[in-house]
């Protein structure tokens, strides 16, 4: 009998890609806050959510991720948990409350794009660096303090997408402003008529958050043009603040929100 939570499925499910949850997170985060054109931001919605109040508004997130399930065995074999991503969050609205959803990500490890794709997370393989912090003074290593610098890249298909810096200067008491994350899940049908096999809005159920303290500063941020990606069009209008912190979360479920009746142009 095959077996596994997701393929490939094998004898002794031990080849599936991303094994069940729940999956347990850690890491250190590189948030930048910014406004892009509203129209820009409306284009990218994905049906069932409508523009926010404040309809410019994003933040953009480099992460450095440690994962695991409840075994911890991925953290014997780290190229199992460790990967790092780049993604964008843009302000919608579902009904009469405010939420964000993910029209972008990208991430260099193959685990994450599967568990992503199965949280409505569109991930995409791509070239993600960030600056360390250790806890040890260095040059190399910049502390979590006034005038530290931390910078992030982004590059996929041979192409540089993101350029960021964020140099910190002060303690923050709330850190970004987020809100509830909604996602598109979508899955297509392959060669047969009719619309996609899945396309449904999902909410990200996150539990036993914890942040380390944040701290905050002014920040830069560019993004490149590439014919194979969009994330230009969200070119940041204006800068807001640049945060740094570590974060941990577990993920158990995804919570269906309602399915996406609207067609889809491939």
């Amino acid at each position: 009998m095959l077996k596994g939570y997701t393929t490939p499925l094998s004898p002794n499910g031990h080849a599936n890609l991303a094994p069940a949850p729940p999956w347990h997170y850690a890491g250190s985060l590189l948030v930048i806050e910014f406004r892009a054109e509203a129209d820009a931001v409306r284009d990218v919605l994905p049906p069932g959510l409508a523009p926010s109040a404040d309809a410019s508004r994003c933040a953009a997130f480099f992460a450095d991720w440690q994962a695991c399930t409840d075994s911890g065995v991925e953290l014997l074999d780290p190229v199992r948990a460790n990967y790092r991503e780049f993604f964008v969050l843009v302000a919608a609205r579902l009904g009469d409350q405010e939420v964000m959803t993910c029209p972008y990500i990208f991430v260099d490890q193959d685990v994450s794009l599967m568990r992503g794709l199965l949280q409505g997370f569109p991930k995409v393989m791509g070239s993600i660096h960030m600056t360390r912090s250790f806890n040890v003074s260095s040059k190399a290593a910049p502390q979590l303090g006034p005038g530290a610098c931390f910078a992030g890249t982004v590059a996929a298909k041979d192409r540089r997408l993101v350029e960021a810096v964020v140099r910190i200067d002060h303690p923050s008491n709330s850190g970004p402003a987020l809100a509830p994350i909604i996602n598109l899940r979508y899955f297509p049908r392959v060669g047969t008529p009719g619309g996609p096999l899945v396309a449904e809005l999902v909410r990200s159920n996150w539990e036993d958050v914890r942040t380390s303290p944040v701290w905050a500063g002014g920040a830069e941020m560019r993004f490149g043009e590439s014919p194979c990606h969009e994330l230009h069009l969200l070119q940041p209008a204006e800068i807001g603040t640049g945060y740094r912190y570590d974060m941990a979360l577990t993920v158990r479920a995804v919570e269906p929100v309602c399915e996406v009746s609207e067609r889809f142009v491939s």
